[in-house]
C-alpha cells in the first residue's frame, strides 16, 4: 500500500485517495456528516470551521482559509499539521496532514485533548515570505509564528536582536519584525523533540530541527559537550523510516508501547565516501516529511518553477459540499487581505521527486536492499571545490 502511494500516477488517483478516505471513515466507524473543527493558529487562536467528517485535508484547508479571508492564491503557503501539547504551552509535532487524510478522523481517533491541528507556512525558503507579506492575512500568520517561534526558543536571538525584535513588536511594526527574525539563525525551522542519534558516535543525545535545505543537529557528547553541524539535503543520497517492535518479557508477543521509529538517511560525507545516519524519534515520520518536501521545493526551483505556478484546479465533480455546507463566515480571526481572489495553489502538488518507504519491519541498516529506501532527486555530489 505504501508503495503504491508513493507512485506519482497511482498516487494523485482521485480513485485511490477516495478509496483511502473511505478506509479511514470505515476504520473509525465514522458518519458521514457535518461537523465543528477547531484549527488553532500559532498565536493561540482558533477558527472554528463547519465542515463534513469526510472532507479531506485540502478541503479542510480550504474551510480555513475562507474562514481567515486568507486569499486563495496564498492557501498553496500554507499547511494543517497535526500537533501534541506538552507541558508549559510547549507542542511537539505528530505529522504534516497529507492531502488524502481526513483531518477531523484523524484528530478525533487518537482521542485525546492533547492533539489539536494548527495552521503554519509550509515552505521553506524564506524568499516566499514576500509573496505571503503582500496580503494583510497572510502577514498576519507569518508575524503570529515569527513571535511564537522566537517566544518558544526555536530561533537563536541575542540581547541586542531581541532589544530590536520587541521595539518592532511595540511599534506593531510587522514586516519589519518579520525581515529582522528573517536574519536570526534557526528563523523557519521546525524543532523536534530531544531524541538518540548514533553520530558522532552511538547513543549520542541530539536535538534535531529542520529547515535551510538541511537537518541541524545539537548533539550532546558523552562529555557534556555540545556539537552542532548540519546535514544538506542534496548530499543525502536516499533515507527511509523504519520501525522495530521489541518482543515483551520473553513472551514472544511484541510490545506496541514500545515501539520504535528510526530515520535514517545515507549522506555523502566526503568525495567518495557515504555513511548512514539514525535517528531514533517518535517524530521520525515527521522528520521524513520535511525532508521529502525540502526536496520537492528544490525540484520545482530547479525546474525553473514556482509556488504560484503550481496551481491544481480539482474537477468541479469532485466537490462534495453544496454552498449551503461551505463554512460560515463570521467576524474574520485575522485582518482581511486586499486584491481579488486568484486559484487555489497547492504547494504540496509539487514534484513527486522523492519516494518515501513508510514503516517497514526491518530495524537495522546494516541489511539495505534496493526496496527498503527511495532516493533523492536533489541529490548532488561533492566536487573538488567543496572540499
Amino acid at each position: 500500500m505504501q508503495s503504491v502511494r508513493q507512485d506519482p500516477v497511482l498516487g494523485a488517483s482521485e480513485i485511490f485517495n477516495s478509496f483511502l478516505r473511505r478506509s479511514q471513515q470505515e476504520t473509525q466507524q465514522i458518519p458521514t456528516e457535518e461537523v465543528q473543527l477547531e484549527v488553532f493558529l500559532s498565536n493561540g487562536q482558533k477558527a472554528k470551521v463547519s465542515i463534513l467528517t469526510s472532507d479531506q485535508t485540502e478541503d479542510v484547508l480550504e474551510a480555513v482559509a475562507a474562514k481567515l479571508d486568507l486569499s486563495e492564491e496564498l492557501l498553496g503557503y500554507f499547511s494543517l499539521y497535526l500537533i501534541k501539547d506538552g507541558e508549559d504551552g510547549s507542542f511537539s509535532f505528530v505529522r504534516k496532514l497529507q492531502e488524502f487524510e481526513l483531518p477531523y478522523v484523524s484528530v478525533t481517533s487518537l482521542r485525546s485533548r492533547d492533539h489539536k491541528i494548527i495552521l503554519r507556512k509550509s515552505y521553506w525558503d524564506s524568499s516566499y515570505d514576500d509573496d505571503v507579506m503582500e496580503k494583510r492575512v497572510g502577514l498576519n500568520l507569518l508575524y503570529a509564528q515569527a513571535v511564537s517561534d522566537i517566544d518558544r526558543g526555536w530561533v537563536q536571538v541575542n540581547k541586542e536582536q531581541l532589544r530590536q525584535l520587541k521595539s518592532l513588536q511595540e511599534k506593531v511594526s510587522k514586516k519589519e519584525f518579520i525581515q529582522l527574525a528573517q536574519t536570526l539563525k534557526y528563523y523557519g525551522h521546525l524543532k523536534f523533540e530531544p531524541c538518540i542519534t548514533d553520530f558522532p558516535e552511538k547513543g549520542c543525545q541530539v536535538i534535531v530541527s529542520a529547515g535551510n535545505n538541511e537537518l541541524n543537529f545539537q548533539v550532546k557528547l558523552p562529555n557534556e559537550h555540545i556539537k552542532e553541524g548540519s546535514f544538506k539535503v542534496t548530499r543525502m543520497r536516499c533515507w527511509r523510516v523504519t520501525s522495530s517492535v521489541p518482543l515483551s518479557n520473553g513472551t514472544g508477543s511484541p510490545n506496541k508501547s514500545e515501539a520504535r521509529l528510526e530515520l535514517a538517511f545515507e549522506y555523502l560525507m566526503s568525495k567518495d565516501r557515504l555513511q548512514w545516519i539514525t535517528i531514533s524519534s517518535p517524530q521520525a515520520i515527521m522528520m521524513s516529511i520535511c525532508l521529502q518536501s525540502m526536496v520537492d521545493e528544490l525540484m520545482v526551483k530547479k525546474s525553473g518553477g514556482s509556488i504560484k505556478k503550481m496551481s491544481r484546479k480539482r474537477p468541479s465533480c469532485l466537490v462534495r459540499r453544496s454552498d449551503s455546507q461551505q463554512a460560515i463566515k463570521s467576524p474574520p480571526v485575522l485582518d482581511s487581505p486586499d486584491g481579488s481572489r486568484e486559484p487555489i495553489v497547492k504547494l504540496s502538488s509539487k514534484l513527486s521527486s522523492v519516494g518515501l518507504k513508510g514503516i517497514s519491519n526491518s530495524s537495522s541498516n546494516n541489511d539495505v536492499s534496493a526496496e527498503d529506501f527511495h532516493g533523492n532527486y536533489a541529490f548532488e555530489g561533492i566536487g573538488d571545490d567543496d572540499l
